[in-house]
């Protein structure tokens, strides 16, 4: 894509979440509308495992240049153990 033909939400940073499902659970995605997509998880519209656990509360954010950046720092989140998942969005703050 021509970069002087970018649309706005091209330019838009990724977010990686972390929310905590109304049964205690964890769930993490991303997302470049991050208002939005919590909204729809807490309608019943978002991912598969939060339709049956709702409502969710946002717990952490970090924001990525692009998809690709969020989808790998997703990848690395899901590996950790729940007790280290917000210590690592508190280490990339400091990153």
């Amino acid at each position: 894509m021509n970069p002087e033909v970018m649309k706005p939400q091209d330019q838009m940073p990724w977010y990686l979440y972390l929310v905590e499902c109304a049964d205690g659970s964890y769930y993490a995605g991303i997302t470049n509308q991050l208002e939005s997509r919590i909204e729809a998880h807490n309608m019943g519209q978002g991912a598969r495992y939060t339709r049956s656990r709702g409502p969710v509360k946002l717990l952490a954010t970090q924001a990525y240049p692009d998809r690709s950046t969020a989808s790998k720092a997703e990848a690395q989140l899901k590996r950790l153990a729940r007790s280290e998942k917000l210590a690592f969005f508190a280490s990339a703050d400091k990153a």
